[in-house]
């Protein structure tokens, strides 16, 4: 039985009007110049990363599970089993204009990759984030976030890779 570990650094982008790319090592994005028009920059804060666990595939099929953003619970899918370690959702704190509105998107997939060269892949980003984010009157906003993990050719491993967000004023 193939085992199949995810561990989740999540990396960032994040954007103000002009848009800022977060170093590729850091976990918050660079210094932000103030805008012409006096709004303070966006920037963001990956508090923790995405664990997904342990996981063992039941056979030579691919399976998946999911980590709720609410609960950081995991549910596992078809064709996979639960291994143990620990299991959480990502978490990160946007810091801005306060009382703005702004928008956060999280990408369609990310492929994640193991050292033996195996791919596994997540997908189905949710947030605990109501319709409409808004910053509070401190100029932050929290949120969590989580995913489907997918195995890739029925392998396993010990996966890795790294989570692109957006942030942006409406």
């Amino acid at each position: 039985m193939p085992c199949l570990g995810a561990a989740l650094a999540a990396a960032l982008v994040a954007a103000s009007t002009p848009a800022l790319r977060a170093a590729e090592d850091s976990r918050a994005d660079p210094p932000a110049v103030p805008a012409s028009d006096g709004e303070r920059p966006l920037s963001i804060t990956i508090e923790s990363g995405l664990q997904i666990g342990r996981l063992g595939l039941t056979g030579r099929e691919d399976g998946n599970a999911a980590i709720d953003p609410q609960t950081g619970s995991k549910t596992i899918g078809a064709n996979m089993i639960d291994l143990g370690g620990l299991a959480y959702q990502g978490k990160a704190t946007v810091t801005g204009q306060p009382l703005k509105p702004v928008r956060i998107e999280l990408p369609g997939t990310v492929v994640l990759r193991s050292p033996a060269g195996g791919q596994a892949e997540l997908s189905d980003f949710r947030t605990d984030l109501p319709p409409v984010a808004m910053l509070d009157a401190n100029g932050q906003l929290q949120f969590n976030f989580g995913a489907t993990i997918s195995s890739k050719g029925a392998q396993g491993g010990d996966f890795r890779g790294r989570i692109a967000i957006r942030v942006e004023y409406y």
